[in-house]
């Protein structure tokens, strides 16, 4: 099979559910939706399956399989194409997008039936899926950005699905409306990067720009910085890392399966997605690399610290989502380009598999999402229960049994061992997984063990249990993977994205081994383990009620993400309002208030000449004949 001829169908089937589902939905009858809906994501992941076994089996290192579609529009020399880029990155990317899209799409079908939103429901999420595919697969700049703006839109529309008439719509639109606005920023600032880089390379084709820029700046040229800074502002937007994360947490507005898609396989991975496409424009400017490895430590320990004192199961995923893509931005920071997407792929499955369980519970909960009024569910809900510690257990890297272990324990060593890293790197690195340990297992034992404060009213079926069942293995035996590299030789998942990815560089003075540090990760996480029992798991447990033994103070500042929407709101909301109103009656609107003003009058003094009266409009037909005469008459 030639994989150059079918790869417009990976992205082309979601666009196509989306097109039958937007337009015939209502006409459609309802048990076919989810079968639309699924359908085109499920095929497009089999032909993912299929085009991945045939690259991997015949590809040379560093392949690039490209599929040219048409051109967009030409202007002399320059000109934007629409042609599919696929290579070992972009793979892994389109794999995880529809196997896991597909998963989340068959939990659905069972979460949503009851809603009346729904092919709407599966219309946006086949779009969703649709732009994600387009922004990994492009090779040009404008198609990039348009799969990106595609991901911003879909996410405004499904953070704010409940909209009508519920108790929370108001909400629910201010965090659609938050999250839309928030990475408006870092967009504004990534399109200002591509900006400068077609100023300076005359193309739009990604390719071409990153083999020529080592050739035109040198290393942290001012150019060279300011590109990487600016994309950066984009990837810290739609990847929710410090100062642009303060969206993600109110995101959970949506249904819970939203809530699995946006953190496990699309929006929040894109900024993940666009530092290491872009790689080397990082790599010519060191510092701007240092910056990205900044961001996401002090990222992932504030969202981790945050997790701590949720009460609310969905904002403990959504804050340890931020905090895990803080590692991958860590790893990318440190030149670890390839830890960073294995970590990618193996948090996209237990994230996936702990938003689907979370919403199994909840709805099984009549939509109950205080842990604290929940307990007692290990042995009513068994699969869920399992399929939950697994993801868990991956989530807080518990040591050997688990793939998050060996995808984070990569980032962390790369943190202290690059030439790159430095040992405070490390350090936030290490206590963050700590903590992760501590507030994830604390989620499983207020949710789990305990009384039960709750009564069960729903109880999942087939199409919820299959997916959380599939991604409970894959948490567990996915740091095993291996692939067909080097002509047929299997290999680590690493070595395979080498073939696209520079290998990080180890300092050759580093002074201890990689098993000293992963023997402190593992211990640190089972320490983890050890003190969320003590707290909430054994029937004794103190925390229960009572909580983490923070003053009321700091459980709120926590609790709050740090107050950052406070400090916003203080530094450019109310400045921004208060400017508005002393602006309100400035020249400029008195200008245009004229304008209106003299409209109205004209139109007032017109109304009043139509009257009715026929000897009025003679007059007024004479007058004007006699005017018209006198110019003419005149020239």
């Amino acid at each position: 099979m030639n994989i150059s001829e079918i790869l417009w169908l990976i992205p082309f089937l979601p666009l196509l559910g989306f097109l039958i589902l937007a337009f015939f939905g209502k006409k459609i009858p309802r048990g076919l939706v989810p079968v639309i809906g699924t359908g085109v994501v499920g095929i497009s992941a089999l032909i993912t399956i299929v085009a991945g076994i045939n690259f991997l089996s015949n590809a040379t290192p560093g392949a690039v399989i490209e599929q040219h579609l048409w051109t967009w529009f030409s202007i002399g020399s320059f000109h934007s194409e629409i042609t599919l880029h696929l290579d070992a990155l972009s793979l892994v990317f389109i794999f995880v997008i529809t196997f896991v899209g597909t998963l989340i799409h068959m939990f659905s079908s069972e979460y949503m039936k009851d809603d009346e939103g729904y092919s709407r429901f599966f219309a946006y999420m086949n779009l969703f899926v649709f732009s994600m595919l387009v922004l990994v697969l492009s090779n040009d700049l404008l198609l990039l950005y348009l799969g990106w703006e595609g991901v911003g839109l879909c996410s405004f529309l499904l953070i704010g699905f409940y909209y009508g008439d519920t108790k929370d719509a108001e909400k629910n639109a201010l965090a659609a409306r938050k999250s839309f606005l928030v990475t408006r920023i870092g967009d504004t600032s990534m399109i200002l990067g591509f900006f400068l880089l077609v100023k300076t390379f005359n193309t739009l084709n990604i390719s071409e720009i990153l083999h020529t820029a080592p050739q035109v700046w040198s290393s942290d040229s001012t150019l060279a910085v300011l590109a990487a800074a600016l994309l950066l502002g984009g990837a810290l937007g739609k990847s929710a890392q410090l100062p642009l994360q303060t969206w993600l947490p109110d995101a959970m507005a949506g249904p819970s399966p939203v809530s699995a898609l946006i953190h496990a396989a699309t929006m929040v991975t894109a900024g993940v997605y666009l530092l290491t496409r872009t790689y080397s424009l990082f790599e010519l400017a060191p510092s701007v690399q240092i910056v990205v490895a900044a961001i996401g430590a002090i990222t992932l320990f504030i969202a981790s610290c945050s997790a701590l004192v949720q009460r609310d199961i969905k904002r403990v995923l959504a804050y340890s989502t931020i905090s895990q893509i803080g590692y991958m931005f860590l790893a990318c920071g440190v030149g670890a380009w390839s830890a960073a997407i294995f970590h990618f792929m193996i948090h996209a499955f237990f994230k996936a598999l702990l938003f689907l369980g979370a919403g199994a519970i909840i709805l099984a909960l009549h939509h109950e999402q205080d842990m604290f009024k929940m307990g007692g569910l290990r042995k009513k809900l068994p699969v869920i229960f399992w399929t939950f510690l697994f993801g868990s257990a991956a989530l807080a890297s518990l040591p050997l049994i688990t793939a998050g272990f060996y995808s984070k324990d990569a980032i962390l060593w790369y943190s202290f061992a690059s030439t790159k890293g430095s040992v405070w790197l490390w350090i936030l690195g290490s206590v963050s997984a700590f903590l992760t340990a501590l507030y994830t297992f604390r989620m499983v034992f207020l949710t789990f063990y305990g009384d039960q404060k709750t009564e069960i009213s729903h109880y999942p079926g087939l199409a919820i249990k299959i997916p959380l069942i599939i991604l409970g293995v894959l948490s567990l035996i996915g740091g095993f993977i291996e692939l067909p590299h080097n002509f047929g030789h299997f290999a680590p998942f690493g070595d395979f994205l080498h073939t696209i990815l520079p290998p990080a560089v180890l300092n050759e003075s580093v002074g201890v081994s990689e098993g000293v540090l992963q023997l402190v990760a593992g211990v640190l996480a089972l320490l983890g383990l050890y003190l969320a029992w003590n707290m909430y798991g054994k029937q004794n447990a103190t925390r229960r009620v009572s909580d983490m033994p923070f003053s009321p103070e700091v459980a709120s500042f926590l609790a709050s993400g740090w107050n950052f929407d406070k400090l916003y709101d203080t530094l450019f909301v109310r400045p921004m309002v208060w400017l508005s109103k002393i602006d309100e009656k400035d020249f400029v609107d008195g200008i245009y208030r004229g304008i209106g003003w003299f409209n109205l009058e004209m139109n007032e003094t017109f109304s009043r000449s139509q009257n009715g009266k026929l000897r009025n409009y003679l007059i007024g037909i004479g007058l004007g004949a006699f005017v018209i005469l006198t110019i003419i008459l005149a020239l």
